[in-house]
Formats: C-alpha cells, sequence, structure tokens
C-alpha cells in the first residue's frame, strides 16, 4: 500500500461519522498481544495484554460512570507512566468522556490552570502527586473536584481507584460512539511564548500520529519501541501511548525520570529497535561520564520536541553506528514533518534539517511580506497548506478569535510560527521562533544555527541565543551558556566561543556578548523560554545602575 492510500485509509477511520475509540485502540486487537511493558525504577518489567487491558478499562469505566462521568466530560490525570494510567485513560474514552492530561512536573499553579481551562471536576492521581491538589493560594477550592487516589488509600479519606473498581459491575460497559470530529484529549500548549492556551483535539487527530509512528519513526509490528517522552504532553502521549494502540504494537512505558544509567540498562534490557526521545536526553547520555553498554540492537533512533543541535548525530555516529533522525511537530497540529526511517521515504540526512513533509501534509516556507512561497533557501514563514492536508485537523484554540494570527486571511495556510527555509531538494531547516528572529543590521539571522556551533564546544552543556536592543544595529547577538560541571567561565572562553561562532558560521553573526548562567529558563515540558531571556536583558540594559 503506498503512502497516500494509508492516509487516505487512516483517515476514514478515525474521521468516520460513527466511532468506537475504545474498539480502535484496543478492543479490535488479538486478546493475548502484547500492549504495554512498563519498567519500574528498579528495572523489573510488568507487561499487560489487549486483552488484559480491555477488561481492566470496561471495570474502571464503570468506576468512573458511578461518579457521574459521561459523554464530553474532562477527566484528568496526576499519574505517572504506569498500566493504572493506560487503563484510566482508555476507560475515560469508553464513556465518550474527554481526557486531560496533567504533567507531574507541574506545580500547583500550572495544574489549576489546566483544570480550570478544560473544566475537569474528576481528577485521578498518585499518592505521591496528591499534595498538589490540596486547596491554597495556587490550588483554589473547588468543591465539586472529586479527586480518585491510585495505589493505596490516604488518611484524607480520598476516594481510592481500586476500591472503586472493585466494587464496580464487572459487566462490560455499552459502547458509546463519537464521531471523528468528537473531542478526544483536551490540552494546553507548552507556553513557549507566553501563557498556555486550550486545544481540544478530536477523535481524527489520531490518524495523523499513527501515519507519523509507521513512516516518521518507522515503527513495525516486529520492532522493540520506546518512546521516552512523557505522556503529561503532546508528543508523549501520542507517540508512547495513543498511536501503538492503535497500529496494535507492543509498546514500552519506563516509570520515573530521565538518567543515563536507566536509560542505557532498559535498552539493553528490553533490546530496543525504535527509540525516540527529547534532544535533552540523547544531550543527557552524551554529557554522562556513564559508558555506552555492550549489548545495544538500536536501529532506529529519533528525536522531537525541539530542534536537535548537530552535536548530538556527532557523538551518535561513534557512540550508536547510527543517526538520531529530526522530527518537527506542535501540540495544534501534531508531526507534520520527518527524516523519515521508513524504506519508502528515507533520504540521506542533512545537519540542521528537519526533514520533508510526512504522508498527508503539505507544506511551505512563506515570504516574509507576503503570503506566497518564498524561493529557495531564503528565511521565511513555515506554514501548512490547510487543503492540501488531509491530517490537518486544528481549526482554533479553545478560547474563540485565540487562533486568528495563526492563519493566513484566506485561511489557506496555517502559520506554524516558526522560521525557516526550504533547499532546492525540499528538506526544511528550522531557524527560529518568529518572535526569536534577530533583525541586526538589516540581516535576519536565527538563533538555532548560532546555537548549533555554540553547542559543539566541549564546555557547553546547553546555550540559548537572543537578540538584545542596540542603539546602532536596532539589536545585536547575545548568547546565555551553561557550563559543563567541570568548567569556569571566564573572559578568556568568552572570547574563545565568539571566534568558534565567527569562524563556523559567520563573522558579522557572533555574539557580542557571553552570559554564563546556571540553568537556561525552561517550560514544564523542557523547551528553552528565549522571550524570558529577551525580557531579563532588556531589563538590564534599562536598568541605570546596570549600564
Amino acid at each position: 500500500m503506498s503512502a497516500a492510500d494509508r492516509v487516505a485509509e487512516l483517515t476514514a477511520t478515525f474521521a468516520a461519522p460513527s466511532v468506537d475509540v475504545a474498539w480502535l485502540l484496543c478492543d479490535q486487537h488479538p486478546a493475548e498481544r502484547v500492549a504495554f511493558t512498563v519498567v519500574d525504577a528498579t528495572g523489573e518489567p510488568s507487561a499487560v495484554s489487549f486483552g488484559e487491558l480491555a477488561a481492566d478499562s470496561h471495570r474502571c469505566a464503570r468506576a468512573l460512570q458511578g461518579l457521574g462521568v459521561g459523554p464530553g466530560d474532562r477527566v484528568a490525570t496526576l499519574m505517572g507512566k504506569s498500566t493504572d494510567l493506560v487503563t484510566v485513560i482508555l476507560a475515560i474514552w469508553r464513556l465518550g468522556a474527554v481526557y486531560v492530561p496533567l504533567f507531574t512536573a507541574f506545580a500547583p499553579q500550572a495544574i489549576a490552570l489546566r483544570l480550570e481551562g478544560s473544566g475537569a471536576h474528576v481528577v485521578v492521581v498518585d499518592p505521591d502527586q496528591r499534595h498538589k491538589l490540596d486547596p491554597g493560594p495556587d490550588m483554589p477550592d473547588d468543591p465539586q473536584r472529586r479527586l480518585v487516589v491510585t495505589g493505596i488509600g490516604t488518611s484524607r479519606g480520598d476516594m481510592v481507584l481500586a476500591d472503586l473498581v472493585a466494587a464496580a459491575s464487572p459487566e462490560p460497559v455499552p459502547a458509546i460512539p463519537t464521531s471523528g470530529d468528537g473531542p478526544l484529549v483536551h490540552m494546553f500548549t507548552s507556553g513557549t511564548t507566553g501563557k498556555p492556551k486550550g486545544v481540544i483535539h478530536p477523535v481524527s487527530y489520531i490518524a495523523g500520529w499513527q501515519i507519523y509512528l509507521e513512516y516518521g519513526l518507522g515503527v513495525t509490528p516486529g520492532s522493540s519501541y520506546w518512546c521516552a517522552a512523557d505522556p503529561g504532553w503532546a508528543y508523549g502521549l501520542y507517540s508512547a501511548i495513543v498511536a501503538p494502540l492503535a497500529a496494535g504494537v507492543p509498546s514500552l512505558l519506563l516509570s520515573g525520570g530521565f538518567s543515563p544509567e536507566t536509560t542505557w540498562r532498559t535498552l539493553v534490557d528490553h533490546q530496543v529497535t525504535d527509540f525516540t526521545a527529547a534532544p535533552t536526553v540523547y544531550r543527557g547520555l552524551r554529557s554522562s561520564s556513564v559508558p555506552v553498554p555492550e549489548g545495544l540492537r538500536l536501529e532506529r533512533a529519533s528525536s522531537a520536541g525541539e530542534p536537535l543541535t548537530p552535536e548530538v548525530n556527532e557523538w551518535a555516529a561513534a557512540a550508536l553506528g547510527l543517526a538520531v533522525h529530526d522530527h518537527f511537530g506542535q501540540t495544534e497540529v501534531g508531526m507534520p514533518l520527518a527524516n523519515h526511517h521508513h524504506p519508502e521515504l528515507a533520504r540521506p540526512l542533512k545537519t540542521r534539517s528537519m526533514g520533508r513533509p510526512v504522508p498527508g501534509w503539505s507544506l511551505t516556507v512563506l515570504a516574509d511580506e507576503k503570503d506566497q512561497p518564498a524561493g529557495p533557501d531564503v528565511l521565511g514563514r513555515v506554514a501548512i497548506d490547510v487543503a492540501a492536508s488531509p491530517l490537518m485537523t486544528f481549526r482554533g484554540y479553545q478560547i474563540p478569535g485565540q487562533a486568528d494570527a495563526k492563519f493566513t486571511p484566506d485561511g489557506r495556510w496555517y502559520l506554524t510560527g516558526d522560521a525557516g527555509r526550504i533547499d532546492a531538494d525540499g528538506d526544511f531547516f528550522f531557524s527560529s521562533r518568529d518572535d526569536d528572529v534577530i533583525i541586526m543590521a538589516g540581516y535576519r539571522i536565527g538563533p538555532f544555527e548560532i546555537e548549533s556551533v555554540l553547542a559543539q564546544h566541549p564546555a557547553i552543556a546547553e546555550c540559548s541565543v537572543i537578540g538584545a536592543p542596540d542603539e546602532v544595529r536596532g539589536e545585536v547577538i547575545e548568547a546565555y551558556v551553561v557550563l559543563r560541571d567541570d568548567t569556569d567561565g571566564s573572559p578568556e572562553l568568552a572570547a574563545e566561543l565568539q571566534q568558534l561562532v565567527k569562524t563556523r558560521y559567520a563573522a558579522h553573526a557572533y555574539p557580542r556578548s557571553i552570559h554564563f548562567i546556571d540553568a537556561l529558563p525552561k517550560t514544564p515540558s523542557g523547551k528553552t523560554q528565549r522571550y524570558l531571556l529577551r525580557k531579563l536583558r532588556r531589563t538590564e540594559l534599562t536598568t541605570p545602575e546596570s549600564r
């Protein structure tokens, strides 16, 4: 089957007028097939089959139904990666309800924003996260909120999930069909450029992620697949849980946070062939003193969430014997660009390239001054052709009018908010968020390319480049640098970094100032917030004592 035919098939399946989500994601698959293997903090695995997942999620759905949950209701989870998490998510969808993911690293204020914004009044929470939901300055009291705790009971008199499930009827809940346009997930953007916005994903959104799993990641029924991203965010939710369920492919979930030791151990113990993670995971492995173990079986490695800087693949070639493929996506739309692993679409990798459109997507780079495609290698606005992209489901944010600026006036183009270029071969290259483009003396400069050069220096753990106000040039380039633990910042090192950019990128585009800092400001999902660095620098430059 061609890629185009596969897109048409999955689009017809998930965009149908009547859709049984639980059947498509679970019940249609062989009952004995393993759906997930969950690895705990000690490395001990436990597997759950599709048959077990079906039975458990039916009982869980009965329990939620007893709390009044029905079609369209929002149910949130504040849970780590576990079989309970997958069971609860599937139970929510059995009832025609809408899932609201909450990242376990969130503080109460971020949780409250999402609970209030989604209208979720039922929250399933792990015991170690329960305290974040106590009423306080950052968590307004909500008398309607029902808390259900996983694991053992607490002294607070909370409802316990296991008790509710044990008391529920063992009879399967009747199927509650929805439509392809029906709401599936209510989540929020990561807040890279400002306050998070509510996004409601329809059921048809799943088709794009299954296409990405098959063509972008290249996952097959014979793969040993692990997505290390957290399911509190779109990439982890859909790549680690939803797309594998849809495809009937076993998926690995590792409890707890990242460490080089557990990552290497998991890759070896489970003979992982297909691995995808955020660039910070690869950088963490690269900078760690933990040696690369014997016995790796990796065949495909992928990255998404933020741009992949070149030093990662310099390391991966030697350490892993393969290259990490960079992919591009957004909470709103899914994954429209990839350096594909699927043999039908695979091409030689180009440094700093995001790849080419995933099947079912049509993208270009629009000129800055008009809504028409720019020429090859001209920096402009990365945009999706809405009518020519059958996997495009985003039409607007939860609050009407918030997305008006995301579309051109004629509605043809969705503006991703990213600046980039396309080369003559049709490969896309990321430059920056639109707001992060630096205009210095008439030159448009993307910070990512400069960051890519700086990151190659052995002393640098990570860095971010911004434009700072300048009376003569309008803006000048400045860099914020986090050094490795064994390195100290100095004027000599700053000069060395400036010279590195002059030599390897461009003589005019070097950082006029190097700021050594302990950590970069980031969203909870790990994306750098350059706008906060710009705000900090503007404040410093306008404060008299800082001059």
